[in-house]
Order: structure tokens, then C-alpha cells, then sequence
């Protein structure tokens, strides 16, 4: 994997702060041994979950966005390697595997393209890149029956995780057609026409090449829904939503409700759990909104599908620690890592 950093137990230690009397999920949590052998290792490992970062922006800013989303990995790393192993959370059921690293093709890009057109062409064309070194990764770790839980990066990466995945599950006879299902909660569908990749296509892409089955979003804002891709949600039996304003405003289902809909759209197969941060009320990402859920709403929702769904894999993605504007929050590492530990407390029960 030449984009792919593996993690040494040093690597993971560096970033804990070991205290006498309390132990740290840095101290607890899987790592492999020898990156040499790791698709080995990681077949035989007797984790449960593998975490993954793909700290990268290009799939936002190839959809005019505002750079940044690749600043959240090392924030969240260092609050979630911080966090207590305690009875509430066992960290031995978590290999940490290492994250991507495109740093090298962002350069290329941003020292080479003349105007933003050819700036944006150039990052389209980089995402597929990405897409398939992602993809091969993930296929690898649902074939090894481990669920994926990885940390963006752009929303780009919903759709070489769906690959992945439904391939990945497919080669280890989990199901038998190479399909899965996701939910997304999200402020936006990310079902825009395949014409470039990016970040706001990537369900598109999954649904065309026949890897995503059922398509359910939670928490749509209706001012940002195009008629065009309305128009073809409605005229779509796989795909489906329901919008903030029908849950908040018109009170059509409350949030609790709008989320069991959801899994029990999804229930008849493997499903990927999605959550975009921009859809967390004054939470900073390239598309930040002043009006949206809390964070114990995303707390919530995570929880609720880990324990109703047959989950594939987890995706956190679009959340920023700083914005290529120079705007800040300090807070997002550590809110996705509550959502992470949410996520497992939650499947561990089962």
C-alpha cells in the first residue's frame, strides 16, 4: 500500500499519556506486529473492529469546498488513544491499523494547476486514486470478517468503503451478492450525478455500479436538496429520506423514530453506518451549518444502529480541526471519539 502509513506500538504510545492507577485505550488497543505480513496478522487478529484514518480533503475541495477535513485524524487519535479502558470500554477488541496518506499527490496538484477549473479537474482525477486504494483496503478487512471503522477525509470515501466492503463481505461468503445497504445521517444526500468524482457523488457511484442496495438518509436539510437528484430519490424504490425539517419542524417522526425507520429499511442485508459532521449543529467541516442536530442526537443515532443493524462497517467523516479559511475547533477530535466509542460500547453488547 504505497499511500498507507502502518502504526508500530511506538507510534500509538507516543500519543498516549500513560498515568500510574488508570490504563488508556493507547496502552489496550490491537496493532500489527510486522507490516510486512499484515494481511496475515490481520486475518488471524482477534479484533473485532479495525480502525482506519483517511485524513484527506482533496474529494472536498474537487466538489469546491473548503479544505480541511484532513486535519481531524490526529485530534480524534489523541482523545480516542487517551480515552479510559474501563468495564464500560474494552479497547482489545480495536486493531488501530494506520492511516492513508495522499499528502504527496495534494502537492503535485496545488504546485502544477494554472486556474481553479484545472485546480478542480486535477483533483476529480486524483480521487480515483484514492478510490482505489481505499477500496482494496477495505475489501481486505471484510474479507477478514472485521468491521472497517474509519475516520475521513471527505465524504468521497462513502463510495470505495461501499465497494470494499460489499466485495470484502462477499469473498468471505457473508452474503452472496458483492451489495450492502447504508444509512447516512447527513445534511445532504451526496447523490449527485456522476460526472467527476468527488465528495458529493460518492452513494451515486455505489448505487450506478450496483454496490449499494438500499440507500436511507436521516436528516436532510430541504434547502439544500437539488430538484434533480429530489426527483430521482423519489422515482428510486432502493433509495429514501427523511429531512430535518419533517423530524424538528412539521414533527412528522421524532428523531428516535426517523432513525428506526431507517434501520428497518435497511434490515434485509449487510448495512454501512455514515455519519457527515456537517449535519452537527455549529460543528466545523467544509459545509459547517448553524442549524442541525446536537451532538448527543449523533450520539444517539450511533448508538441506536449499532445495536439494530447488521453493521458493515462505520464512516465519520467531513469533520474538521481547522479549515484551510484559518477557522478552528479544538472539540472535534474529541467528538468523534465519543461517537467511536459509542459505536463499539454499543455492538459490544451483542
Amino acid at each position: 500500500m504505497k499511500h498507507f502509513k502502518f502504526y508500530s506500538k511506538e507510534d500509538i504510545l507516543s500519543l498516549t499519556k500513560v498515568r500510574r492507577f488508570e490504563t488508556r485505550v493507547g496502552e489496550r488497543l490491537q496493532y500489527l506486529q510486522n507490516d510486512t505480513d499484515w494481511q496475515d496478522e490481520l486475518q488471524s487478529s482477534t479484533a473485532r473492529y479495525v480502525l482506519i484514518g483517511i485524513p484527506e480533503d482533496i474529494g472536498v475541495r474537487a466538489n469546491y469546498g473548503i479544505g480541511g477535513t484532513d486535519t481531524a485524524w490526529l485530534p480524534f487519535l489523541s482523545a480516542f488513544l487517551n480515552t479510559r479502558d474501563n468495564n464500560y470500554f474494552n479497547a482489545d477488541s480495536i486493531l488501530l491499523m494506520g492511516h492513508f496518506d495522499f499528502g504527496d499527490i495534494k502537492y503535485l496538484i496545488d504546485n502544477n494547476a494554472y486556474n481553479q477549473e484545472e485546480l478542480v479537474d486535477a483533483y476529480r482525477h486524483a480521487v480515483n486514486i484514492i478510490d482505489d486504494q481505499v477500496q482494496d483496503m477495505i475489501k481486505l478487512i471484510a474479507a477478514a470478517k472485521k468491521i472497517p471503522i474509519i475516520i475521513g477525509g471527505g465524504h468521497n470515501n462513502s463510495y470505495p468503503i461501499i465497494k470494499g466492503t460489499a466485495k470484502g463481505l462477499y469473498k468471505a461468503g457473508l452474503i452472496q451478492l458483492a451489495q450492502i445497504n447504508a444509512i447516512n445521517l447527513d445534511a445532504h444526500a451526496d447523490f449527485s450525478p456522476t460526472i467527476g468524482r468527488h465528495s458529493g457523488n460518492g452513494f451515486k457511484y455505489a448505487a450506478e455500479e450496483g454496490y449499494l442496495g438500499k440507500y436511507y438518509i436521516v436528516g436532510l436539510h430541504e434547502n439544500y436538496l437539488a430538484q434533480s437528484v429530489f426527483m430521482e430519490i423519489h422515482n428510486n424504490p432502493f433509495v429514501d429520506f427523511i429531512s430535518y425539517e419533517d423530524i424538528f419542524l412539521h414533527e412528522r417522526k421524532n428523531f428516535i423514530q426517523a432513525v428506526a425507520h431507517a434501520t428497518e429499511y435497511t434490515e434485509d442485508s449487510f448495512t454501512g453506518i455514515e455519519i457527515d459532521m456537517d449535519c452537527i449543529e455549529q460543528r466545523l467541516s467544509s459545509a459547517a451549518t448553524p442549524c442541525g442536530i446536537s451532538p448527543l442526537q449523533a450520539r444517539q443515532y450511533l448508538n441506536f444502529a449499532a445495536t439494530d443493524c447488521k453493521v458493515a462497517y462505520l464512516h465519520i467523516c467531513e469533520g474538521a480541526a481547522q479549515l484551510s479559511d484559518g477557522r478552528k475547533d479544538e472539540t472535534t477530535g474529541k467528538l468523534i471519539s465519543y461517537l467511536v466509542t459509542d459505536f463499539v460500547k454499543a455492538k459490544n453488547q451483542f
